[in-house]
């Protein structure tokens, strides 16, 4: 059960993520992204009820990423994904 409410609450920040929070967590785990490309992922992730835990929809967010900022910026991004995934 405890493990559910963890995934829960990670998704949720992942799905309601602002361009600004995502700037700063980039920042935070030396990520390059600019503000442009986060207002383009910001506004993907909006509403899409992603699963970060499921790995076919954490590929799929991940593809979106690589579209809006780039493969090298996807692949940082994936690595943190998997690390905040990692039980």
């Amino acid at each position: 059960m405890r493990v559910k409410i963890f995934e829960s609450i990670i998704n949720h920040k992942i799905n309601t993520i602002t361009a600004e929070e995502l700037v700063k967590y980039a920042n935070q785990f030396n990520i390059s992204v600019s503000r442009g490309q986060a207002i383009k992922i910001a506004e993907y992730l909006r509403g899409k009820n992603i699963n970060i835990f499921d790995n076919t929809q954490r590929a799929q967010l991940v593809k979106q990423i690589a579209k809006a900022a780039g493969p090298e910026t996807a692949r940082e991004v994936n690595n943190l994904l998997i690390q905040f995934t990692k039980q």
